[in-house]
């Protein structure tokens, strides 16, 4: 696929690029190209991030980041089955467990929420940092949902990584599938008080905290485009109005009114000479 002009190797990330030095020159070049496409496009355009990831599996498939990249397009097109393939080769690779979270989230999009919740009771789970426990107590609460166990979700969510007051780049994540997993069991009024906290801590916007919100307020939001629509509506309607009143007017050429004045007003003359 072409790649454009002002995209450069030297976007990549320095661990990445570390990795790419294993390859010949040209070649790390290519890669890393590529894997700057992903990177650029795998929230806005998924599939075409894919279709880069693909070129760059190709190209380097012995590049645990490469494998590691390719997962994540995979999995931002949910094709979880390829995702997981690939995150497995990624950690045998490298023998990491950050990919452990996104591994059991594949299962659960495969339908196999139980594998998921296995997981989460692994080993692994320990060696993460606190950014990749807190994911994997989202995806476990995610595998009790899938399960109907709606009510363990909401204890599985329940920690002090939730009650703290303190805001980190999973906070208002961890806080928003709490409100939402409180609104499923209808309890409402916390579900709110919640997704108010949430929105609070999302600085970034990444949840729609603010939607729900607003629904459960019962506000209702109005495009602009709408209105703007609205307004040409209602102004082809005047203007259709206003010419359907003036064809309904008689309008009387100068020359014809003219004639009828003439006839009005003239008396015709006598055919008596005398």
């Amino acid at each position: 696929m072409p790649i454009p002009d002002d995209v450069t190797g030297e976007e990549i990330d320095p661990d990445v690029r570390q990795e790419l030095m294993s390859l010949p020159k040209g070649l790390a070049e290519d890669v890393a190209r590529n894997l700057v496409m992903v990177a650029n496009l795998i929230d806005e355009d998924p599939e075409q991030a894919y279709a880069y990831s693909r070129v760059a599996l190709r190209l380097a498939s012995r590049v645990a980041a490469v494998r590691e990249a390719a997962g994540f397009a995979a999995y931002a097109t949910q094709k979880y089955s390829e995702a997981l393939a690939e995150f497995r080769a990624a950690r045998r690779m490298t023998g990491g467990v950050e990919l452990w979270p996104v591994m059991a989230d594949c299962e659960r999009g495969m339908g196999r929420p139980e594998r998921a919740l296995a997981m989460a009771g692994e080993p692994e789970v320990q060696k993460l940092d606190k950014a990749g426990q807190v994911e994997m107590r989202l995806v476990a609460a995610g595998a009790r949902r899938d399960m109907g166990q709606l009510d363990a979700a909401i204890v599985t969510l329940q920690s002090p990584e939730l009650a703290s007051s303190a805001v980190h780049p999973w906070t208002a994540r961890l806080r928003y599938a709490y409100a939402d997993a409180l609104l499923a069991a209808e309890r409402t009024e916390e579900a709110r008080d919640w997704f108010a906290k949430a929105l609070e801590a999302d600085k970034s916007g990444s949840t729609d905290a603010s939607d729900r919100l607003a629904e459960l307020d019962g506000v209702e939001f109005v495009e602009v485009e709408e209105l703007d629509d609205a307004d040409a509506n209602e102004s082809d309607e005047s203007n259709e109005s206003d010419e359907s009143d003036e064809s309904d007017e008689t309008v009387v050429p100068a020359d014809d009114a003219d004639d009828a004045d003439v006839s009005d007003d003239v008396t015709p003359e006598s055919d008596d000479k005398g």
